[in-house]
């Protein structure tokens, strides 16, 4: 459920929202429930980076498969190689804000908030 509400820009926690300010942007917290998007950690970002790459390249080998799978004998190997950089430099700018709220989703998985994250 947390999971579904980050894909939908929302909170975590409650769901209301969105909580993104234009696509880059979070809020400071959620404005209904007051959780804090950022959980006040040094580095707590690198979590979102290794989600936004597992998601980037989850999607780039998806996709190979399908298009190797659908053209094969003969799969355009152009068409894949210029695709697959413009997907792999398109993918992580395009996944950013769900890949930031998808890692505290994850995060409040296994840390349920404390006082201090209101």
């Amino acid at each position: 459920m947390m999971f579904a509400r980050a894909l939908g820009r929302r909170c975590p926690h409650c769901g209301d929202g969105p909580v993104t300010v234009r696509w880059f942007g979070l809020l400071p917290a959620c404005p209904r429930c007051h959780l804090r998007l950022e959980r006040g950690e040094h580095d707590y970002f690198l979590g979102a980076i290794v989600f936004n790459m597992a998601f980037a390249e989850g999607l780039f080998a998806l996709g190979l498969l399908a298009v190797l799978l659908w053209t094969w004998p003969n799969p355009p190997w152009n068409a894949l190689y210029y695709g697959g950089m413009a997907g792999m430099i398109m993918a992580p700018i395009v996944l950013y804000p769900y890949s930031k709220l998808c890692w505290l989703a994850f995060d409040l998985l296994f840390r349920p908030p404390r006082p201090e994250d209101f």
